[in-house]
């Protein structure tokens, strides 16, 4: 359906927040499908909000050599999209869990945390610049000690110089819960593969890559 813009604010360099009216019941860390007027296949976004927000959101950076969106950054509330009904298999459980993501990947998991499934969750989050960790102050009030940032790009107080891979590396992974992975498909190739040979369950590892 097509659905008016409500919001669509630039939240770090070339990163986007783009709000739109929730008209239907989703399951947390479902996707929909996003396309313009241009004739171009819709693209598939994880839902960045609540499954009680009445706004529907969706995090997405501008790709340079992208066909959607470079256009999607230029619209303005009033403005409109077309949006598919949510779907997808990548969903929360209020299960203990490692959430494990990069970038723009941590839209998925803010969904589920704000949609009360955080309890009993730790979240690494790795990025390159500093300004990247979205949704910062949500993720410490919610997880405290068990929200643990890296950062490969800058050395940053209260931060991992690094990757996610070294506090993997790093400890005993209980095998008996599950590990939800989001992001680029190296990073969710090697962290898979890392977490095979600690022993963990290749059933208890779910992915979700980010093209």
């Amino acid at each position: 359906m097509k659905l008016p813009i409500l919001r669509n604010d630039e939240i770090s360099d070339s990163v986007f927040l783009l709000a739109v009216q929730r008209r239907h019941d989703f399951k947390p860390g479902q996707t929909v499908k996003i396309g313009l007027d241009d004739g171009l296949p819709p693209r598939i976004y994880s839902i960045c909000s609540g499954n009680r927000d009445e706004e529907l959101q969706i995090l997405y950076n501008i790709k340079g050599d992208g066909a959607l969106t470079p256009k999607l950054a230029k619209l303005k509330p009033g403005g409109s999209v077309w949006m598919s009904e949510p779907g997808g298999s990548f969903i929360g459980t209020s299960d203990p869990a490692v959430w494990i993501a990069t970038g723009t990947g941590i839209a998925p998991f803010y969904s589920m945390l704000r949609s009360g499934l955080a309890g009993n969750k730790i979240l690494l989050h790795g990025v390159r610049r500093a300004d990247q960790f979205y949704f910062s102050k949500e993720w410490q009030t919610a997880l405290n000690t068990d929200y643990h940032r890296f950062c490969s790009g800058e050395v940053v107080d209260g931060t991992t110089h690094g990757h996610v891979n070294l506090f993997l590396e790093q400890r005993e992974l209980p095998a008996d819960r599950k590990y939800y992975l989001c992001g680029q498909a190296t990073m969710c190739v090697e962290v898979r593969d890392l977490l095979i040979a600690k022993g963990i369950p290749f059933g208890n590892i779910v992915v979700e890559i980010y093209f």
